[in-house]
């Protein structure tokens, strides 16, 4: 039986378009995972130490994945992409997020589901909308409509339409 569940892309280092691109086709390939949505490209300055901005972007995929599979394949793409974990904030090739995962709430060791800073990031918030304005925040009650309706307006602009999925 298959969820739904949303993933988060981001990029600032490189050429971020085409990073996003080849985390699609890796997604596409996987086997359980069907994409199913794909939001706009957003623009939004980064959170951390002084570093270029990001591209943003959120897909729905249909998955027959467990969670910690998912999330496996989510950091095999970033390590493909050639991200390397050295400082929190830091710039990224790719960084891939799990949001949420069907209704399911998880808190384990290295997978928190839904994601704990979701409905406090417009930058996610807004390309989630586009895809699922309707998807509920299993925790908080909300919608990501109503999430997004809680924080102040600005910082995030739409960058680029969405890509095509392969």
């Amino acid at each position: 039986m298959s969820e739904t569940a949303y993933i988060a892309l981001g990029s600032n280092v490189g050429d971020r378009a085409a990073h996003f691109q080849a985390a699609l086709r890796g997604l596409s390939a996987t086997p359980g995972v069907r994409l199913s949505a794909c939001s706009s490209l957003y623009e939004t300055s980064a959170v951390g130490p002084e570093q270029p901005d990001y591209l943003n972007a959120v897909v729905m995929a249909q998955v027959e994945l467990e969670p910690a599979a998912l999330l496996e394949r989510l950091r095999e793409l970033e390590r493909a992409a050639g991200r390397v974990r050295r400082e929190r904030w830091g710039p990224r090739t790719l960084d891939l997020d799990l949001l949420l995962y069907g209704e399911r709430v998880l808190d384990e060791p290295g997978l928190t589901v839904p994601h704990v800073e979701l409905h406090r990031r417009r930058f996610v918030l807004e390309p989630l909308v586009e895809v699922a304005p309707w998807a509920l925040h299993p925790l908080l009650a909300q919608t990501m409509d109503e999430l997004l309706r809680h924080l102040p307006p600005g910082g995030v602009h739409r960058f680029a339409a969405p890509p095509p999925l392969p």
